[in-house]
């Protein structure tokens, strides 16, 4: 499977968040060619500030191997993690980071770009366009 492929798969997860008024972001987490996690932002569902889909799929997928290590997994995320979800992709020891869209406010890569685990290897811009406008266009429609 490609980038492109499971990309898609976190961007579905995102329609399931716009589709409960959460903001759109959604990731999966990948372990040997499966997926082992899906998330997406629950954040206004559980009243809780930490319910971001990072952190929803790091639990699933912690729990799926029985281990809070994921250091043969690849996290899928729609837009750039923030820092609370950086911290926790280092801390779980993720192997691979793609995500789609940049965060030019709250990104990781401006506020804390040593977050994440040494040796985590980053991939942006997947899908880039697709990422940006399903969160363009869901603030969008709140402003009007």
């Amino acid at each position: 499977m490609t980038d492109e492929y499971y990309m898609k798969q976190a961007l579905a997860e995102a329609q399931k968040a716009e589709k409960v008024d959460e903001v759109p972001i959604g990731a999966v987490i990948v372990c040997k060619d499966k997926i082992i996690a899906r998330a997406h932002n629950l954040t206004e569902t559980l009243t809780d500030v930490t319910a971001h889909a990072e952190m929803q799929a790091i639990t699933m997928a912690a729990n799926h191997l029985g281990s809070k290590y994921l250091t043969d997994c690849t996290l899928y995320v729609t837009v750039e993690p923030c820092t609370m979800c950086a911290g926790a992709i280092g801390w779980a020891q993720i192997s691979r980071l793609v995500y789609g869209a940049k965060d030019t406010k709250k990104g990781f890569s401006i506020i804390a770009p040593n977050a994440l685990h040494p040796k985590c290897v980053v991939e942006s811009g997947v899908m880039e366009s697709e990422c940006t406008d399903i969160v363009s266009n869901f603030f969008k429609k709140k402003r009007n």
